[in-house]
């Protein structure tokens, strides 16, 4: 899903590395501004990746969350409680949060979210920053409904996908 046709389009191997890189971090209690960094050197210019991933392990969070028509996460004020350390944003950002958290959502419920209809007019290439947050806030949640530590949701998470996380070696 570029939003312009890159010469080298992101690999399995990098999809794999997204993975292993959010969820390793995540399960070691590592500090989101430094997850940032770790995963920004994968971020090409002009291109959603790796923000289409972090939403997919975001959706997957909630499936894993048990979350449901009768049991639904709580949306209000979802990312303050469950992100509290990333503070107040501006309009702007608290837009592009808000969309990358219903994104994840829509994912999950099996509906596209447009994601080049909405990030075309950001102005930035910061997708998969506030993707990231989406997936914080998504593993932090179904910790908190099923009293299962971030360690587990991350290792439920990591086995969907094939992947082998450090922490749990």
């Amino acid at each position: 899903m570029s939003v312009v046709a890159r010469r080298n389009a992101p690999t399995p191997e990098d999809r794999v590395q997204v993975v292993r890189i959010a969820l390793d971090g995540m399960s070691t209690g590592t500090d989101v501004d430094e997850l940032r960094g770790r995963l920004e050197p994968l971020h090409p210019p002009h291109d959603t990746f790796p923000g289409e991933v972090l939403l997919d392990l975001a959706a997957d969070a909630i499936e894993v969350s048990g979350a449901s028509r009768a049991q639904p996460i709580e949306f209000e004020q979802i990312r303050e409680r469950c992100l509290p350390e990333c503070g107040p944003l501006t309009k702007t950002q608290h837009h592009k949060s808000r969309y990358a958290i219903r994104a994840a959502a829509m994912i999950r419920a099996g509906i596209d979210p447009g994601l080049l209809d909405e990030v075309g007019w950001w102005r930035t290439d910061d997708l998969w920053v506030w993707a990231l947050d989406a997936l914080v806030v998504y593993v932090r949640a179904p910790a908190d409904r099923s009293d299962a530590p971030i360690e587990v949701v991350c290792e439920r998470l990591a086995a969907r996908h094939g992947v082998k996380l450090s922490a749990s070696s």
